[in-house]
Formats: structure tokens, sequence, C-alpha cells
């Protein structure tokens, strides 16, 4: 089945089969489409969506902590790591102590890393333009703004739970946990 007809098949599903379905099933296809749409622009550019997303924060902030990197990331610290070594190979960032602190490892982005953005911008912005066409500007901002309540929301009631066992587990805890229960 090529790119289209799975596209189709998925419209005809939130459309047909199921038009009153959960909104955050209609949001991961979403998101999944922008992803595949961005990914298949940023591997023209030998750049991992993975690597994307690092990039970006070092854009606006370079020299970050591994550790900082990961919290606005949103991934485990050993993702972090992984990625910074391979963009390290890559030439695309470089990693240092500052004088004074051997515990903190600084990651900043080389020229090549810098350069890369006059580059992949574009194409993040491409995709934006393409997901939204047809849409009004007015639409656009409410589409935002509903996003953006829906993960305050999620944040806050995040924030909020005291139940440990629905705090989120690292992917190791996971697979350790449904080893253990027999489940696997």
């Amino acid at each position: 089945m090529n790119s289209n007809e799975e596209t189709r098949k998925v419209l005809d599903h939130w459309r047909e089969a199921v038009p009153d379905d959960r909104l955050a099933h209609l949001v991961k296809d979403a998101t999944r489409a922008l992803v595949r749409g961005l990914q298949m622009r940023l591997t023209e550019h030998d750049v991992s969506f993975g690597h994307w997303a690092f990039l970006r924060i070092l854009w606006e902030s370079d020299g970050l902590t591994q550790r900082e990197l990961s919290e606005q990331a949103g991934v485990q610290e050993p993702t972090t790591y992984s990625a910074m070594k391979a963009m390290e190979a890559l030439g695309y960032v470089e990693r240092k102590h500052l004088p004074g602190n051997k515990k903190n490892v600084h990651v900043f982005l080389t020229r090549k890393g810098k350069a890369l953005k006059k580059k992949l911008v574009p194409l993040a912005e491409e995709i934006n333009d393409i997901g939204t066409r047809g849409l009004k500007p007015a639409e656009i901002t409410t589409a935002r703004k509903v996003l953006l309540t829906i993960i305050a929301n999620l944040a806050e009631d995040e924030a909020h739970v005291n139940n440990a066992e629905r705090r989120m587990p690292s992917t190791r805890e996971l697979s350790r946990r449904i080893a253990e229960s027999g489940d696997l």
C-alpha cells in the first residue's frame, strides 16, 4: 500500500468509522504525519528526526548541560548521551567541561551544527505550511490555543499525581516490570 492509500485509509477511518473517537488518537495520527513529512526532508540532509529535536534546542540555547538538554527535549539522560555521541561523530556538536566544573558536560554546536539551521528550519516551516494548507489564520490560532491548553492541562495533571505507580517510568524500568509480571 502506498503512502496516498495509507493516508486515505486513515482519513476514511476518522471521517466515517469513528468520527467521535478520542482526540488523543487524532492528535497521534496528525503528529505521525507531520513527523514523517519532516523526516523525509531531514533525511536529504543526513539528519535524523531525533537529532532535529536537540538541534532545535541548541540553536536557541547553545551550551546547555546534557541534563538540561534532556529535560528540554523530554527524554531520558541515556538517550541524550547516545544522541550527543552520535551528533559529535557527525561533527554537529562538541561536548566539553567548563573550567572549574569537571562534573557537568556542556554541549556546544559546531560551525557545521549551526549551519544546519539555515537548511533545516525552512523544511519544518514547509511541513507546517503543508499541514495547515486550507486553514484560515483564525483556525490555526484556535488549533494552537486548543493544543497548548491540552498540553498545559495534562502537565498540571501529571504534576499533581501523588500515586507513584502513575509516574512515567523509564523504558528500562517498564521492561523490568513487564518481565517480572510474566507478561512478556
